[in-house]
């Protein structure tokens, strides 16, 4: 049972990990490594760099980047755009040190599913600022940006202490994710519709498609015109 146990909580940790990394890398790095120089948790040997004194300054100091550019309509999507280079490959990482001291298959197998998480977190908020940016008030970009940093907290505090109901709350995940990405998607292309039209870019309104002509509607040539 204690076997059990432990592998139902190192998935948790492994899923949490990359899960969380795509909503805020920095927060996630943050919380383990504090957690762990606290002796609250027990973090797999390989992913004990993270409570290294010079990698918690780093992520503390991105967090407070973080924590202002993600609260300014505009700047949040170009920090989001710029992270998915950044929040993905660390994801797939984390998620490959959660697992310790195994074999390659078990670190490349948590890799993938950390790194897939991670896509799937970051894709679902950096569209919604997209779509959260079309109203000009920041009060929204404010309850959002708290939001997830509260919901990172609370997700890695679940995986890490209460791991069956963490993976009983990402199953919900991920199935709202299958449902909302390609809502998401397709109202972001609606406002880069309306931004290319705004700056002067042909919508499908100014660009029509040519009038085709039936081939009964085609003239014949006459008899006056020899057949030519």
């Amino acid at each position: 049972m204690d076997q059990l146990e432990q592998m139902i909580s190192l998935i948790a940790l492994t899923m949490g990990v990359g899960w969380a990394s795509g909503i805020n890398l920095y927060a996630t790095v943050l919380m383990l490594g504090v957690l762990n120089n606290m002796g609250h948790v027990a973090l797999p040997e390989e992913l004990q760099v993270v409570s290294d004194p010079l990698v918690l300054m780093a992520a503390g100091f991105m967090y407070f980047v973080e924590f202002f550019a993600d609260k300014v309509p505009g700047v949040d999507t170009g920090w989001d755009s710029l992270h998915t280079f950044i929040r993905i490959p660390a994801g797939a990482a984390l998620a490959a040190g959660a697992v310790g001291d195994m074999a390659p298959a078990v670190e490349i197998a948590a890799a993938l599913v950390g790194g897939s998480l991670a896509a799937g977190s970051h894709a679902a908020k950096a569209g919604g600022r997209v779509l959260i940016n079309t109203s000009p008030e920041p009060v929204t970009n404010w309850t959002a940006s708290i939001s997830e940093d509260l919901m990172v907290l609370g997700g890695l505090w679940a995986a890490l202490n209460h791991p069956i109901w963490f993976l009983a709350g990402l199953v919900v995940f991920i199935l709202l994710l299958i449902w909302l990405l390609p809502k998401i998607w397709r109202g972001i292309k609606k406002v880069f519709r309306f931004l290319a039209g705004l700056f002067g870019g042909k919508g499908d309104a100014d660009d029509p498609e040519p009038e085709r002509v039936l081939p009964q509607e085609r003239v014949k040539p006459s008899a006056q015109d020899g057949g030519r």
